[in-house]
């Protein structure tokens, strides 16, 4: 399984690193912005989350 993984990986860098540059650049763009936004507002959720758990217990 992890083969199978490994040489998929090897494909998909292959690939990438075969574009263009500024296609590179506008794929990681579309990956990487929604990709941060999610993380930032889970972030952002659990900060919430924990700052609410102790203004209770005071």
């Amino acid at each position: 399984m992890t083969r199978v993984v490994a040489d998929l990986w090897d494909a998909f860098e292959l690939w990438l690193t075969q574009l263009a540059f500024p296609v590179q650049v506008a794929l990681a763009i579309v990956v990487l912005l929604p990709a941060c936004w999610l993380v930032a507002g889970l972030a952002d959720r659990v900060a919430g989350l924990v700052v609410e758990a102790f203004r209770r217990d005071r």
